[in-house]
């Protein structure tokens, strides 16, 4: 019998494996190049840094906490700015490698455009939206928690490239179904689902919160029953429009990255379990191939949407 193919089509883009290495986990792609046996070929894209359109120190210290299952950060998006990106990073990059894509934000819908307009003439791949950051005080999840206003920055994004554009959606909301429905409509091409979950650490000793920005984002394991319920709740509109989904939160072995394939995501996000074990990639991908072995599955895409919760899915990325 012929292995297995974890390749996909995400958005028109060859994916050689449904792993996306999630933002702000690997900097701008180089972060791990370090770690012997580490290989930007082992995910089948890479999303960079979030990037805006001016350089940012981020938010004071501390910045990152160990939770149980899980870690909250508040880096607040530090970073040197889209035109450094663009003209000195990108150019650095192997994109024979794997797919790179663009994490865009901004404190107002111009930033965005700003930001998207200079990664459009540039050879990112594709550019995701971050509209869900919780960790800066201004835009970020000021945009993701209302569905028209998530509206209006992808419209204004999508006015200025023709790259695909992935809207990052944030579990800090009432009805994530309905903000996917209004990015999809405003010109989403596929959805990442979800940011991380708002959350806060307090030192009993000193009776002060740990994170100097008071709030961060929770991410690792201790999301993750969150985060495969709002894929599988967005799956129920994005699959209407043939609209892709990478899930992901909390995904850290071969059996966390099924459940999210089966409740609807094409692709899935790997990130806060690269701290502990920056080679988990590999180990992911060989799990994923020997699950299908299993089965008898052809292609990891035969696995998409499956839960008998809903019918598959009708397709894997945006008609026309």
């Amino acid at each position: 019998m012929t292995a297995a193919s974890l390749a996909l089509d995400f958005c028109g883009l060859k994916f050689d494996s449904p792993i996306v290495l999630l933002s702000g986990c690997v900097g701008f792609g180089e972060e791990y190049t370090r770690v012997e046996g580490f290989s930007n070929r082992d995910a089948g894209g890479i999303v960079l840094k979030g990037t805006t359109r001016e350089p940012r120190l981020g938010n004071p210290p501390h910045r990152v906490y160990e939770t149980p299952m899980g870690m909250l950060n508040a880096i607040g998006l530090q970073n040197p700015g889209v035109d450094q990106v663009v003209n000195r990073i990108l150019p650095t990059l192997d994109f024979s490698e794997t797919r790179f894509i663009a994490n865009v934000c901004g404190s107002t819908i111009d930033d965005y455009v700003e930001v998207t307009r200079r990664f459009d003439d540039s050879p990112i791949d594709a550019i995701e939206i971050n509209i869900s950051c919780p960790n800066i005080k201004e835009g970020g999840v000021q945009f993701g928690n209302f569905p028209e206003m998530s509206a209006r920055v992808v419209a204004a994004c999508r006015a200025v490239t023709k790259k695909p554009l992935i809207t990052k959606l944030s579990p800090n909301q009432t009805d994530i179904r309905e903000n996917a429905r209004h990015c999809i409509e405003a010109g989403s091409d596929a959805l990442a689902v979800i940011n991380t979950v708002m959350g806060m650490a307090i030192d009993v000793n000193t009776r002060r919160p740990v994170i100097g920005n008071i709030q961060g984002g929770l991410s690792g394991p201790a999301i993750k029953p969150i985060a495969l319920l709002k894929v599988h709740q967005v799956h129920e509109v994005a699959r209407k429009h043939n609209i892709p989904i990478i899930g992901q939160g909390g995904i850290c072995s071969a059996n966390d990255a099924l459940e999210f394939l089966i409740a609807g995501a094409t692709a899935v996000g790997v990130g806060t379990a690269l701290f502990y074990d920056p080679l988990v990639c590999p180990k992911i991908n060989r799990g994923i191939a020997d699950y299908l072995a299993r089965h008898n599955l052809r292609s990891v895409t035969d696995l998409v949407g499956t839960s008998s919760a809903h019918p598959p899915a009708t397709g894997l990325s945006k008609a026309g």
